[in-house]
């Protein structure tokens, strides 16, 4: 099986349809979404459509669970908080249903799929580094663990004397011994100062991991930003990848 996994859409339409493009093109057999299709950008009915008609697996991110009042947006900054706000007036019926319906954790037979940690999901915790993913570690019932929320992809490794380790290159095979948590990095949000749209492929035959990145019509999706009403801020971030 050859999966691609994505995370952290936030409503920038051009940057998952680059996504989507690109993917479809590594011979793909599942999509995997780790949350966050909703926040800052002006798309999100459209990122919801596009998301459900590769039939994604799909797990709630904070951003999903704010704008239709599962999640509190009190903590969020005032840019952020000014999004979920126009994005919960923007939502349609529809996808406001779907965000609802969505579960905080999938497991599958091959892999975990969760936005920002295991312990307490609901609480959307951030996995910025080894010691943070301990209890995660823990948790993890499959060999392999995919999430988001922090927006920088980043490969942390539990190894088979439990020793904690962490990889920020692009690609690597899988010890059969070890357990991962892989952050594949943000699609419409990118914070690693690298403005291309980040997604991750995972060969379950080969047992390789490949973060990818593409590029997109960045410009076109800071102008919708700023026309749709939101923060410019919002927009303008786009341009420098932070």
């Amino acid at each position: 099986m050859r999966y691609a996994i994505f995370s952290d859409i936030h409503g920038n339409l051009e940057a998952l349809e680059a996504v989507l493009k690109a993917a479809r093109s590594e011979r793909i057999d599942a999509y995997l979404c780790a949350g966050d299709i909703v926040g800052y950008g002006a798309n999100p009915n459209e990122c919801i459509e596009q998301v459900r008609s590769v039939n994604a697996v799909t797990v709630a991110g904070n951003h999903d669970c704010a704008s239709v009042g599962l999640f509190g947006a009190q903590d969020f900054n005032p840019e952020a908080q000014a999004a979920i706000e126009w994005t919960r007036q923007h939502l349609s019926e529809a996808s406001r249903a779907y965000l609802s319906s969505l579960p905080l954790v999938r497991e599958m037979p091959e892999l975990t799929l969760v936005h920002g940690s295991l312990d307490e999901p609901r609480d959307f915790n951030y996995l910025v580094n080894v010691y943070g993913c301990a209890a995660t570690f823990d948790l993890l019932k499959t060999p392999l663990c995919f999430i988001g929320h922090t927006h920088v992809p980043v490969i942390f490794i539990e190894d088979y004397a439990g020793t904690f380790h962490y990889l920020d290159t692009p690609d690597i095979v899988l010890d059969p011994r070890n357990k991962y948590i892989v952050n594949a990095g943000s699609v419409g949000q990118p914070r690693d100062s690298i403005v291309q749209a980040a997604y991750c492929i995972f060969d379950s035959s080969s047992r390789s991991i490949c973060i990818r990145r593409v590029k997109y019509e960045v410009f076109r999706a800071r102008q919708k930003i700023v026309e749709a009403g939101l923060p410019q801020f919002l927009g303008d971030r786009l341009l420098t990848g932070n």
